[in-house]
C-alpha cells in the first residue's frame, strides 16, 4: 500500500494529537509489535499488512508484524495476553482465537472475554467452501453426495485445530452428515497449498485467501458458508441457497491488547485504526479481498468486549452439539 498523501496523513495525526497530551507524548516511543497468531500468507497476515504500513504513519512509530502460529492462533494470542501492558504488544484476533476455542478446547490457554483489553473490531468476511479442482463436484449438492460415498478416504485441510477455517468445515460435516478426517496447518496459507496440490480434498478458508485460488481457478469453489451471497463473489451461491438452510459461518478480525491496557493507550490505537480503515487505498483493498470494514458504534472497544462475549456464547452450542473438542 502506498504512503497516506501528505495532507491526509497530517490531518489525522492531529486529529489523533487532539485526545490529549499524555497520549501524543507518551506512547508509542518505539516500534509496537503486532502479533499475528496464523503463518505469514494467511487471512489474517493479510488484514494485518494492509493495516500495519498506515498504522505505522499514524503512530510515529513503525507497527512491527510478528506471525506466532499454533493451536489455531492460541499460542500467539497467548502470547499477548501474558505480555506485560505496557501497549508495545498487540493481537490481531478473529473467531477462533477469541470465541470458538473458548468452547473447542477443553482447557483455553487464556480467557478471551477477561484477559483482554478489546481495541476495535475491525472487518468481518464469509468463509468459502473449496475443493481441490479436480474434485468430481461442482456445486453443494453434488459434493454432500461425493463426500458421503467417499468420507472414509477423504481429508480436508485448516489453519490450525481451533480455528475459523476449522469450525467452519466442523459445522458443515456435522450439518450434511460426514465424519472426514482433519488435517491441520500452522496457517491456512499452508493448507491452501496442499489444496492447490491436491493433497487435501476440501478446507473452509476466508474470502481474502479464497478468492486469489478461485480468480485463478487453482482450486474449486462450491459455495459460500453464510446465509447470503458475498458481494466480493457475487455469482458464487450461498449454502442456504443450496439446501443448507440458514448455514452461517464467518471470520472476523480485531484488535486486543493485554488486560491492564491503560484506556489512553487503547483510546490511541483505537483512533489510529479508525483513521487507518476510512483511508480509500485501505478500503480499496479490503474491498478486494472481500473484507467488510465495520463502521459507527460497531468500532468502539465497548461494543468489542460485549461482541466477543455473544460470539463465545454463539459458538458454544454447535461445538458442543457437534461433539468435537481437543484438550
Amino acid at each position: 500500500m502506498g504512503r497516506l498523501p501528505r495532507v491526509v496523513a497530517v490531518a489525522l495525526v492531529a486529529s489523533l494529537q487532539c485526545i490529549g497530551p499524555v497520549l501524543s507524548q507518551d506512547w508509542p516511543t518505539r516500534p509496537v509489535t503486532m502479533v499475528v497468531p496464523f503463518a505469514a500468507g494467511g487471512p489474517a497476515d493479510t488484514v494485518g499488512r494492509i493495516l500495519a504500513s498506515s498504522l505505522s504513519e499514524l503512530l510515529g512509530q513503525q507497527v512491527i508484524i510478528e506471525n506466532v502460529g499454533g493451536s489455531g492462533g492460541m499460542t500467539g494470542s497467548a502470547r499477548v495476553a501474558k505480555a506485560a501492558p505496557d501497549g508495545y504488544q498487540f493481537v490481531l484476533g478473529n473467531v477462533g482465537t477469541h470465541a470458538a476455542n473458548q468452547t473447542f478446547y477443553k482447557t483455553p490457554l487464556y480467557n478471551a472475554a477477561t484477559d483482554f483489553a478489546p481495541v476495535m473490531l475491525i472487518a468481518q468476511t464469509p468463509l468459502v467452501l473449496l475443493a481441490r479442482k479436480d474434485l468430481p463436484a461442482n456445486n453443494l449438492k453434488e459434493f454432500i453426495a461425493y463426500a458421503k460415498a467417499n468420507q472414509a478416504s477423504m481429508q480436508y485441510g485448516s489453519g490450525g485445530a481451533g480455528s475459523a477455517s476449522h469450525l467452519a468445515c466442523v459445522l458443515l460435516n456435522a450439518a450434511i452428515g460426514i465424519n472426514v478426517t482433519h488435517v491441520p496447518y500452522r496457517g491456512a496459507a499452508p493448507a491452501m497449498q496442499d489444496l492447490i496440490a491436491g493433497r487435501i480434498d476440501y478446507q473452509c478458508p476466508d474470502t481474502p485467501i479464497a478468492i486469489p485460488q478461485i480468480q485463478s481457478k487453482m482450486v474449486k469453489a462450491i459455495a459460500i458458508l453464510t446465509r447470503d451471497r458475498s458481494p466480493s463473489l457475487p455469482s458464487q451461491a450461498s449454502a442456504h441457497e443450496q439446501g443448507l438452510t440458514n448455514f452461517d459461518a464467518s471470520n472476523w478480525f480485531a484488535s486486543f491488547f493485554p488486560k491492564g491496557t491503560s484506556a489512553a493507550i487503547v483510546d490511541r490505537l483505537h483512533a489510529a485504526t479508525l483513521a487507518t480503515i476510512n483511508t480509500p487505498a485501505v478500503q480499496t483493498r479490503m474491498r478486494e479481498i472481500g473484507a467488510d470494514l465495520v463502521a459507527g458504534e460497531l468500532s468502539s472497544p465497548d461494543y468489542l468486549q460485549k461482541f466477543v462475549e455473544a460470539e463465545i456464547e454463539k459458538w458454544a452450542g454447535p461445538i458442543k452439539a457437534s461433539g468435537v473438542s481437543m484438550d
